[in-house]
């Protein structure tokens, strides 16, 4: 418990309040200040940062507010200091009328977090009303005979102030004949009679003039007078009589008009009219009272005459008279009636909904005050008492923080995906019999947080794409999906990094950030790339911003884009392929084979064979599917020796593609026996084992020729060479003589035959030189060439190191190419150009001998100038 108290002093020596007199207490979220009324604008009340502790540099931040029932607002708060001042100027008549206690209810509600705290300010009555009488001249009718003790009630004079400040007391003007007694009411309400304490004589005066005056407990007095005339009346001997001076009697809220509520007795011991009787409301009966009831003159009954009702006032006293007809100086009796009016359950409870926190956030902790109720109910007793429930399928809960205020508050996690808003009924049930009940329907939206990731449709996707695709042409649409809204579900797309064929995915295809459709960069090739995959992300705008990804799975579909093409047999001269067959062939005897190969796949690269053209068509099949071409009978000696086929090879795609080969098929007489090779490719074909060898040495036979011409020749050229050379040492150390040649250690070693050569694959300039062996390589050597052609010089070089190579010795007129060899002559040096290794050589001028170009040719085909590097190694 936190109590705190701020007092003001005032003083007596003023006529208005100069300072305040407030008390502060803190009891469970509540405060109490105590204010006098009629502070002017801008009056402190008390520091509420201060009592509730509150950091005053977050009242702004949090927007600490005031809520108040009352139709103005009479109070504020500065949200710089947090001084609670007055903002309107109270009257506490105006507020609360004739109640003893005036109080001033009050909330203030301070967000993020949300905080309510009850603050009730009581307005203390100040001695700012006069106490006044409704008439300021009173007429009173006494009867001379009136015996001394006679009491006459008379009006009262009214103080809207309470307390100390309403009435105190009467007061009379001094006279011989009258005294005042001032009696007070149940609710301590002062109300004066006056009383004869002198007998009366009409005949010495026949009027008296008294005045009252009010006088009311303020500082300052303040007082109120009215003149009082009393006329003596001649003598009436007998006046009614009342069976009981009060009556006390029980009636509910509501009755109907002209229900009963009591009926008067009084009685006259006088005859005829001096004892009829006539009853009326006394002088001094408040308006409110007559407008609210009706008494009978005649019988006396007391009934209802307006809708009487208890929230107004909950008892009612006022004064009957019983006046004889006597005449004008009749004396009239007087009675007192008290009228308690009953509460009935009459009233439904209000409810009034003083804060509310709308929307909420989705991840709101559980017990998060979601709004600020008070609830009223003008009845009393059980029927005012009232209880607040919500339905019990909701994630809230509603209790009572005090009296008559409750608070709405989350009872459970929420999830705006499944539920965005709700609509909490709330229902006030008093207590009554019977009861009555008031819903109360609050709007509550629920806001998003960022708690979903977006969510591909699928889990992965695949794509066919069929190649030779136009750049930029859309090849899929990824799509995601976030239960979240506003910004937490706006999605974009990126394509993450990754590699394609050493290349970044980025340069293959692109992603439209906003709407997931996917564009090809590039136009695809099957034969080159089949498929590929990526992986795509996307993202939402939520802080911090969540994000999933997905695997597309791109397949390149093949397209029929390529011509088949034949690798085998190939053509000799660009144009048609050279096949030699035996003339004494069996039919059915596989003579070649179409071997072809298409880039597509599937029925694109499927294959089949056609023979479109044949010298003679009786000659020549061809197997569909296999490309096998087979004799289809023996020849005969009057066929043709030259036979020429036209072979169609078509794939299977749509819009076939095609590709022609010709093949010439010289049918021979003397090579019968050459094509055993040939006939293994057959499946039933006998290799004839005695052919080969006969083969092998016509083949060795002519090698043996060859060499022994070539070392001949040479033998004659080295000793040409020898005279004309003046430095002899220079001789040996560049050439390869025939000394070396002839050497036979070095042609036991070497497996190298030495012919000169009759084929086209080499110039008639050079000398071939084979090999015997299993790893043996064909080489051509340059020959030193006289400008008439008539002569002929040859240079051999043996195996040898740029380091050690000179300008070879020509005659003049002549130009030579000196080189070391791939591989030497014995088989031992490591360079060798069968896998592509450099070639070094010199090349000069047999005029100058001079050095011309010295370089290294790469490989077997590079160009240099007009001449180049022949294969196997021959330099043009």
């Amino acid at each position: 418990m936190l109590t705190g108290k701020r007092t003001w002093t005032f003083t007596r020596q003023v006529l208005s309040f100069m300072t305040m007199s407030c008390f502060t207490e803190l009891i469970s979220g509540q405060i109490r200040y105590t204010i006098p009324e009629e502070l002017k604008h801008g009056a402190f009340v008390g520091n509420v940062a201060d009592d509730l502790g509150l950091d005053v540099r977050e009242l702004s931040a949090r927007r600490l507010r005031i809520v108040t029932a009352a139709p103005k607002q009479y109070l504020e708060v500065n949200l710089g200091n947090g001084i609670l001042f007055v903002n309107e100027k109270m009257d506490r008549e105006q507020l609360c009328g004739s109640s003893f206690n005036c109080f001033l209810h009050l909330e203030i509600v301070i967000e993020n977090p949300l905080e309510l705290y009850r603050i009730e300010v009581e307005i203390m009555d100040i001695n700012d009303n006069f106490p006044s009488f409704l008439r300021k001249d009173l007429s009173l009718e006494i009867i001379e005979s009136a015996l001394p003790g006679t009491r006459f009630p008379l009006e009262s004079a009214h103080d809207p102030d309470v307390g100390t400040n309403s009435i105190r007391t009467y007061r009379l003007s001094p006279n011989e004949h009258f005294i005042l007694d001032v009696e007070t009411r149940s609710d301590y309400s002062k109300y004066a009679e006056l009383v004869l304490e002198k007998a009366l004589d009409r005949e010495q005066q026949q009027t008296h003039q008294l005045i009252l005056t009010a006088v009311d407990g303020g500082i300052p007095v303040r007082s109120g007078s009215a003149l009082i005339s009393v006329i003596v009346l001649d003598a009436n001997d007998n006046q009614p009589v009342f069976e009981q001076t009060t009556y006390k009697v029980s009636l509910e809220e509501n009755a109907t008009k002209g229900t009963l509520v009591l009926k008067l007795n009084a009685s006259d011991l006088d005859e005829g009219s001096n004892g009829a009787i006539a009853y009326t409301f006394s002088r001094h009966t408040p308006p409110r009272v007559q407008e609210l009831f009706n008494v009978d003159s005649h019988t006396g009954e007391i009934t209802v005459k307006n809708v009487i009702d208890h929230e107004e006032v909950k008892n009612y006293e006022f004064y009957i008279q019983a006046k004889d007809k006597g005449g004008p100086y009749a004396i009239p009796a007087h009675c007192k009636v008290l009228v308690n009016i009953v509460d009935v359950n009459d009233n439904a409870p209000e409810v009034i909904l003083t804060s509310l926190s709308s929307p909420v956030m989705e991840d709101a902790m559980t017990g998060t005050v979601i709004a600020l109720i008070s609830v009223t109910d003008q009845d009393s007793g059980k029927n005012g008492q009232i209880n607040c429930v919500i339905s019990q399928d909701l994630p809230f809960k509603i209790q009572s923080s005090f009296n008559n205020h409750y608070t709405l508050m989350t009872a459970e996690p929420l999830d705006r995906e499944k539920v965005s808003e709700y609509n909490i009924t709330i229902s006030a049930i008093d207590s009554g019999n019977p009861s009555l009940s008031t819903n109360k329907s609050i709007l509550l939206k629920v806001s998003d947080v960022n708690d979903n990731a977006p969510r591909f449709s699928r889990s992965s996707y695949t794509v066919y794409v069929t190649e030779n695709n136009p750049p930029g042409a859309t090849i899929c649409s990824v799509t995601a999906f976030d239960p979240d809204s506003n910004q937490n579900a706006y999605l974009s797309y990126l394509i993450l990094d990754r590699t394609i064929q050493g290349l970044p995915s980025r340069t293959y295809v692109s992603i439209n950030s906003d709407n997931g459709k996917v564009y090809a960069l590039r136009s695809f090739d099957y034969e080159q790339l089949k498929d590929f995959h990526i992986q795509i992300q996307a993202q939402d705008a939520g802080f911090p911003p969540l994000s999933s990804t997905v695997k597309v799975n791109v397949v390149i579909l093949d397209q029929n884009d390529n011509v088949p093409v034949i690798l085998s047999p190939r053509p000799n001269n660009g144009s048609a392929a050279l096949q030699t067959v035996p003339r004494a062939v069996d039919p059915g005897q596989l003579v070649t084979k179409i071997i072809a190969t298409d880039a597509d796949s599937g029925q694109n690269a499927k294959l089949s064979y056609q023979l479109l053209q044949a010298t003679d068509p009786t000659l020549f099949n061809i197997a569909v599917h296999t490309g096998e071409i087979r004799t289809t009978r023996r020849f005969r000696d009057r066929d043709e020796s030259k036979q020429r086929l036209l072979i169609l090879v078509k794939d299977h795609g749509k819009a076939p593609l095609s590709a022609t080969a010709t093949i010439i098929f010289s049918i021979m007489d003397m090579l019968t026996e050459i094509l055993p090779e040939i006939s293994n490719l057959s499946e039933n074909t006998q290799r004839n084992s005695s052919l080969t060898f006969y083969l092998i040495i016509s083949l060795g036979s002519f090698s043996f020729l060859f060499i022994v011409a070539i070392v001949i020749i040479s033998a004659i050229k080295c000793y040409q060479y020898r005279n004309n050379v003046r430095d002899r040492s220079s001789l040996f150390e560049n050439c390869c003589c025939l000394l070396h040649l002839n050497s036979p250690d070095i042609l036991k070693t070497s497996n190298i035959n030495l012919q000169v050569t009759g084929s086209s694959k080499a110039p008639s300039d050079v000398l071939e030189a084979g090999g015997n062996g299993p790893t043996s390589q064909m080489y051509y050597y340059r020959v030193c060439l006289t400008p008439e052609s008539a002569k002929s010089d040859f240079t051999f070089l043996k195996p040898c190191s740029p380091a050690k190579s000179k300008v070879g010795d020509c005659k003049p007129g002549t130009r030579g190419v000196e080189w070391c060899a791939p591989k030497a002559l014995n088989n031992d040096v490591s360079e060798s150009n069968s896998q592509g290794k450099a070639i070094k050589y010199r090349e000069w001028d047999g005029n100058t001998s001079q050095e011309t170009r010295v370089g290294v040719a790469e490989d077997q085909y590079e160009s240099n100038g007009n001449e180049r590097l022949m294969p196997q190694g021959v330099y043009r």
